[in-house]
């Protein structure tokens, strides 16, 4: 870690979680490690990643998309 807090992730390990310059990383805490993964955006409603789409600025997947459509 340099006296900016940033930390550098090496080439190898960012070629095996297909991670490219300026993607958005996810941080979070549990118990005292710290978890760094990769961004991918989710349903608001199922947390899903498959088949995501914006709609009025919100994540939907098709699957929840589908299912308001039947309301």
């Amino acid at each position: 870690m340099d006296e900016l807090g940033r930390i550098v992730l090496p080439i190898e390990l960012r070629r095996t979680l297909d991670i490219a310059e300026k993607d958005a990383i996810e941080i979070y805490v549990d118990g005292d490690a710290i978890i760094l993964k990769k961004y991918a955006p989710s349903c608001v409603f199922c947390s899903g990643t498959k088949s995501v789409m914006k709609f009025k600025e919100k994540n939907v997947c098709a699957a929840c998309l589908q299912a308001m459509k039947q309301l």
